[in-house]
């Protein structure tokens, strides 16, 4: 019995201990080190996510809330960027607006 208490005591400093290990910190993303990755400062920050939100407050008690599909295409609604007049090759750590070496 008292193996079985220190086995649940040493697991429990262990599980406590991996959880202080996660409040750390999560490490900077990556800047863009040479100017022809300059297109990539242009990208907004985000995504499609809204900068505030919809609503300033919940609606109130009893209030009909009426759900609207969009009539908009995902091409209307998403549309893609425009073309780059050139890809450079990849460096390392990039992935956007570049192309993989070797590639045809």
């Amino acid at each position: 019995m008292k193996l079985f208490f220190l086995a649940t005591a040493a697991a429990m400093t262990f599980c406590a201990g991996g959880a202080m290990a996660q409040t750390a910190d999560p490490a900077p993303p990556p800047t863009p080190s040479s100017p022809e990755t300059g297109a990539q400062s242009e990208t907004p920050r985000g995504g499609y996510a809204p900068a505030t939100p919809l609503f300033s407050s919940p609606p109130p008690a009893g209030a009909k809330i009426e759900f609207v599909p969009s009539t908009l295409t995902p091409t209307q609604a998403f549309p893609p960027p425009a073309p780059l007049a050139n890809y450079p090759i990849c460096k390392k750590g990039q992935y956007d607006q570049c192309r993989q070496r070797g590639g045809r």
